[in-house]
């Protein structure tokens, strides 16, 4: 009977599955830990963990659009944000994941925050009874961290609004006495240069796209254990890597989707290992300014 020991124990109870069941196992999601996404969870981690200070330190993470920033913060929430139930039955909410509005505006993030708490809201009030809302919210379900997804969304917005909105979290993390972390493209630190005063508040973490090296052959290598195949691949090897760097530029998002995408057309095909020829036949997913022809 076939080990498996290139896989990861949680995947070799899938390998008993079906061609298409299998198939549908790679859909799920899943994390793969490194490095770099290893220290920004610490960083944010010992944020949380912080003392409570009127003036308290933020984190902006940036990165090139599907390079993982979105996956990140996530798996912080699962990880740190479940929601529960204290002793004195009060709802405690340690982590509240929102979006930053389509264009800068005081009112719509509010909104945004407020949508996280499942409450209701009038979106006809004043800014000024929507932020109170807002507070009070935060403060009953005990938040001890606002994370702002899309930052960069503001930069839709004038200066003016920009700094609206800027001032707006400033004020949060500060009545509160929380940490901010908010998340975006590269371009997000603009937004923090609205002013000089946001800008000293937050640290900048950056997630790079990979350089074609050991630590994304490492990569691979954690890729490959958690994709259910018969037989490994050792994508890990110099002229696999090579390839597969080279169409996915080194952006985590993209490397995913090309080996999923890899990975089922070796079971289709039924050699249940990604080969060279195969990821060949897949480098139309090379990126092109952002947009992917099929069957290009």
């Amino acid at each position: 009977m076939a080990t498996y020991d290139h896989l990861h124990q949680d995947v070799v109870a899938a390998m008993a599955l079906s061609s298409a069941e299998r198939i549908a196992v790679m859909d799920q999601p899943r994390w793969i830990g490194y490095t770099r996404a290893t220290e920004i969870l610490d960083v944010m981690q010992g944020l949380l963990n912080k003392p409570q200070r009127p003036r308290m330190p933020n984190l902006l993470i940036v990165g090139d659009s599907n390079n993982g920033k979105t996956t990140l913060i996530r798996r912080f929430g699962d990880l740190c944000g479940k929601s529960f139930v204290d002793e004195n039955s009060n709802p405690v909410r340690p982590i509240i994941l929102a979006e930053a509005p389509t264009s800068a505006d005081e009112k719509a993030l509010y909104i945004s925050i407020l949508e996280r708490f499942w409450t209701p809201y009038r979106a006809t009030d004043q800014v000024a009874k929507l932020r109170y809302q807002v507070i009070h919210l935060m403060r009953a379900c005990q938040v001890r961290m606002l994370i702002i997804d899309e930052l960069h969304s503001l930069l839709a917005g004038t200066a003016t609004k920009q700094r609206e909105v800027m001032n707006a979290l400033k004020l949060l993390c500060n009545e509160l006495c929380i940490p901010i972390v908010g998340v975006g493209t590269r371009e997000a630190v603009r937004v923090l240069h609205t002013d000089p005063q946001h800008a000293s508040r937050f640290d900048v973490a950056s997630l790079p796209t990979w350089s074609l090296d050991k630590d994304f052959q490492r990569l691979l290598a954690s890729f490959e254990r958690v994709l259910p195949l018969k037989n490994p691949s050792r994508l890990h090897a110099p002229e696999l890597a090579s390839k597969l760097h080279s169409i996915s530029e080194g952006n985590i998002g993209n490397l995913h989707r090309l080996l999923i995408e890899c990975a089922k057309e070796a079971i289709d095909c039924g050699s249940d290992q990604i080969t060279v020829e195969i990821i060949e036949k897949k480098k139309w997913l090379r990126p092109t300014r952002g947009i992917r022809e099929l069957f290009g």
